[in-house]
């Protein structure tokens, strides 16, 4: 198809630029020999219609994923295409003027090194980097010079042909007026994509030559994904087979769509929901199938060790290793507060405890922004101050895996007076700022690992650039330290590290082969911090509120108006049909972003996976619902600090600060170790595993919410927007309506 079209181009150009050399050595000026091209004593004409016509198997191209360009901007593109075909044949005034000539030849310029192009690129199988450069180039660097004159000449043709009377009579007498709206409505379509698409087409030269001249990776280290057919190592093809594996377990006919999904990146979110209503049928179908995507994981990907040999990390955590960390330690010195420990949350610019702070949980329950179990949990946090007593706290050690993270516990348990476990990069700020959080700490004690032994460090400065380690690359190793410390002591390792992107994957999967062995080595509780941005199971009660919640917001003229421009994209129902199953029905909520991408939703399926089968295995697992937090690497981005300041028009929304989000999400924590009641306590029945999920949920409101969390961005910060002008417009308004008064002369 591409070498066709090449050559039906080529026979296209040349003919074309033949026709205007001729011309122009007869004497006529460039304008002319341009109004000349589409000579239909030539084959130009016929050809042109060929090969342009043939441009229609490149929409069913899209359509069919054969190639990765989107179905609507191919169907606009080449569609424009065809009207201006369709045109100059049939408008014999549209053929003898300047503008037709310019737009061929523009566009055969553009095609012979595109085709061509695409030809190389299947030969060499590399588009990126073995295509020749010259053609490289000429792909990516033409149409800044060819799209401005194709374009110019289309519209020349569609306005050539909105006067000509030949072609306003196609559908015959009485339907000029349809002929002409047609043709004209492509000037004005022009008017406002021209643009864009040039803009589009440099930012794809931009891209691709950023691609052509990268350094290449370095060599893996560490845990790694793994080989793909091509060589490389793409997230997408191990997130496929580990999804694939937990789904061969529930339903194999499914599991094998999943490896067969051509666009996994957007519909990876219908797979997880099929998973977890499958889930559902049976508490031994949901800890199977969790077990086999875990197993999946640790074989399939990949432990890059120095020698630069790779084997899977199921056999890295098997191996013994003869390296060895040293261990460091420091003791808070720092006074102790008033009356003791006690339950206390930062609030809105105080810090609220007992009775003040019960009085809150309630409203935050009554409006819905927390689950009632989650209300009750932090009440009973306030009644028994004795959890966080240095008496209650002295034999436990929290393992904090990414411990200077900005949603984890540290400072909650540092100011508690807590024992700490410290793993986080070997970055000397990191451990500079951690080391002097504990040491000015009532009583806390900093554990951490050191490359050499803490008596070698003689200052402070040596004592940080010999802290800490490498989830990637150590992470037999950390297990192994971990395993180690303090034995017969009660150990709660909670995995807190985040990363963008596939990192966040591999750094998911080296907290994961840690907790494993902490909770089967050690009978570690284990903890986690859900996303309320997932896809969880959540009580009747709650859904039941979002449906009443749907049923209100659904009058109001600014929800109808942004479903209706929307075309229902915005503004989605949150409350889903309960889905059948042992002990059912169970509801669920879809709070998955898919800008967040099928990586992130992996690596929560992994913790996911690791909390359900850890509990059945005797182990506490405390794995709550964290709210929407203003944490300093999300309103860094504007967008998101002007979606979260318009969210609260949904109700129950809330949107927490940081020093919120730790104190209660500890509380849970503590909750969750020391309370029976507990679903994190493995004596508690549960119907259903992931049940799990659907206590103590700190969720911000988005459970009760009308709509799903990824479908009200836009509209919250149209929200923002609104409340920020608001102002301004009543100010402009009754300037108006002075000027108003003013010139009707009634003052």
């Amino acid at each position: 198809y591409n070498l066709s079209c090449c050559l039906g181009w080529a026979v296209v150009l040349s003919t074309g630029l033949q026709i205007v050399s001729s011309a122009v050595s007869g004497g006529a000026s460039i304008g002319d020999a341009l109004a000349s091209v589409y000579d239909k004593e030539t084959i130009l004409p016929d050809v042109l219609f060929y090969v342009q016509s043939a441009a229609l198997l490149e929409i069913m191209h899209a359509a069919l994923g054969l190639v990765r360009s989107p179905v609507f901007v191919t169907t606009m593109q080449v569609g424009s295409r065809i009207a201006a075909l369709f045109a100059i044949i049939n408008a014999p005034t549209s053929q003898d003027q300047f503008g037709a000539g310019m737009m061929i030849l523009s566009w055969a310029s553009v095609e012979v090194p595109r085709y061509l192009f695409y030809v190389f690129a299947l030969i060499t199988g590399d588009a990126t980097k073995k295509t020749p450069y010259p053609l490289f180039w000429l792909r990516y660097s033409l149409f800044a010079v060819l799209y401005p004159t194709g374009i110019t000449g289309e519209l020349t043709v569609f306005l050539a042909a909105a006067k000509d009377t030949n072609f306003l009579s196609y559908l015959g007498e009485g339907k000029e007026g349809v002929m002409y709206w047609y043709i004209m409505s492509f000037p004005i379509i022009y008017a406002f994509g021209a643009i864009p698409m040039i803009m589009n087409m440099a930012g794809n030269r931009k891209s691709a030559m950023k691609k052509r001249f990268a350094k290449p990776p370095p060599p893996p280290k560490g845990l790694v994904f793994p080989l793909d057919k091509k060589g490389g190592r793409s997230s997408t093809g191990a997130n496929k087979a580990v999804i694939a594996a937990c789904m061969e377990k529930l339903d194999p006919a499914k599991a094998e769509k999943v490896m067969k999904e051509k666009n996994w990146r957007f519909k990876y979110i219908k797979y997880l929901k099929q998973m977890l209503t499958a889930q559902c049928e049976s508490p031994e179908k949901a800890l199977e199938s969790s077990e086999a995507g875990l197993d999946k994981a640790r074989e399939i990907f990949e432990f890059a060790c120095p020698d630069g040999s790779t084997i899977s990390l199921a056999k890295a955590m098997e191996e013994k290793n003869e390296e060895k960390f040293h261990t460091g330690f420091v003791k808070g010195t720092g006074a102790k507060p008033d009356g003791g420990n006690k339950f206390s949350v930062p609030y809105k610019g105080k810090n609220i405890s007992g009775q003040e702070l019960k009085d809150q949980i309630k409203k935050w329950v009554d409006y819905g922004t927390i689950e009632p179990s989650c209300g009750e949990a932090l009440t009973k946090c306030v009644d028994n101050p004795k959890w966080f007593s240095p008496t209650a706290l002295a034999d436990q050690y929290f393992v904090l895996l990414g411990a200077g993270s900005a949603m984890g516990p540290f400072l909650v348990l540092m100011a508690l007076g807590a024992n700490v476990i410290a793993v986080d990069l070997d970055r000397a700020p990191i451990w500079k700022r951690l080391i002097t959080i504990a040491k000015n700490s009532p009583g806390g004690s900093l554990t951490f690992p050191l490359k050499k032994a803490q008596s070698a460090c003689a200052t402070d400065d040596e004592l940080y650039e010999n802290a800490g380690c490498n989830l990637f690359t150590q992470t037999p190793m950390i297990r192994d330290w971990a395993v180690s410390l303090y034995p017969g002591k009660k150990l709660t390792c909670g995995s807190y590290a985040y990363l963008n992107g596939a990192l966040h994957v591999q750094v998911s999967l080296a907290m994961d082969a840690i907790c494993k062995d902490l909770s089967e080595k050690r009978k570690a509780s284990l903890a986690y911090l859900c996303t309320p941005t997932d896809l969880h199971l959540i009580p009747e009660e709650a859904n039941a509120a979002a449906e009443a919640e749907y049923k209100n917001y659904s009058g109001k003229l600014y929800c109808m108006l942004l479903r209706a421009f929307s075309g229902g994209k915005l503004l989605r129902k949150n409350a889903l049909k309960g889905v059948g199953g042992k002990g059912g029905p169970y509801y669920m909520v879809n709070g998955i972003s898919v800008a967040q991408g099928p990586n992130y939703a992996l690596a929560k399926r992994m913790q996911h996976w690791r909390a359900v089968v850890a509990r059945s295995k005797g182990c506490i697992v405390s794995s709550n619902i964290a709210p929407a937090t203003s944490t300093k690497s999300v309103v860094h981005r504007r967008e998101f600090a002007w979606a979260y300041e318009g969210m609260p028009y949904f109700r129950p929304y809330e949107i927490f600060a940081p020093e919120t989000s730790n104190a209660v999400m500890t509380g849970l924590l503590f909750f969750d170790l020391n309370d029976k009641s507990s679903a994190g306590n493995p004596e508690t029945k549960l119907n259903n595993p992931y049940e799990l999920f659907s206590y103590g949920s700190f969720n911000g409101g988005c459970w009760r919410c009308a709509y799903e969390v990824d479908s009200i961005g836009e509209a919250s910060v149209f929200v923002y927007f609104g409340r920020v002008a608001k102002p301004y417009l009543m100010g402009a308004a009754v300037v108006g309506a002075a000027v108003g008064v003013k010139i009707a002369g009634l003052v």
